[in-house]
């Protein structure tokens, strides 16, 4: 059904949102790589044993390679993501910082487009536009 990967997107959102509060509250007063450790091992301790009791664990090594390479790359590519997010929080307001990160909607509709061969409407495209459009006015000093 289409409006279930909507309703998991919007909650996504919501608990993005969460994220950035709770973090910058949280890495006050700490170095922001260690909160992205301390974050990265919570993380793991809740989610390990909810794939467990979901019934949803299976043998990691029976993965096919490609498998292996692209989630290792994108665990890579989270990790530099939140190492520089606690940064910015750390230095940046979150109001700003937030937005600019967001910046990352407009990214992943170019590589679906180079990558993954995906094709967008005109009007997708102009929804795009404001989103970066948005992004320069929040982020720019008055």
């Amino acid at each position: 059904m289409t409006g279930d990967w909507f309703f998991w997107a919007a909650l996504s959102a919501c608990f993005a949102a969460l994220t950035a509060i709770f973090a910058k509250i949280g890495i006050q007063g700490i170095d922001s790589d260690f909160a992205t450790l301390i974050r990265t091992v919570l993380i793991t301790l809740v989610l390990a044993p909810f794939v467990w009791l979901a019934g949803k664990w299976s043998n990691p090594l029976s993965l096919p390679g490609k498998a292996w390479l692209f989630l290792t790359l994108s665990a890579l590519a989270t990790g530099a993501s939140w190492l520089c997010y606690f940064r910015a929080l750390q230095l940046g307001d979150a109001s700003k910082v937030a937005p600019v990160d967001k910046l990352s909607l407009v990214l992943v509709a170019l590589f679906a487009c180079l990558f993954l061969g995906e094709r967008l409407s005109l009007r997708e495209w102009l929804g795009l536009a404001l989103v970066a459009i948005g992004v320069l006015l929040l982020a720019l000093k008055r």
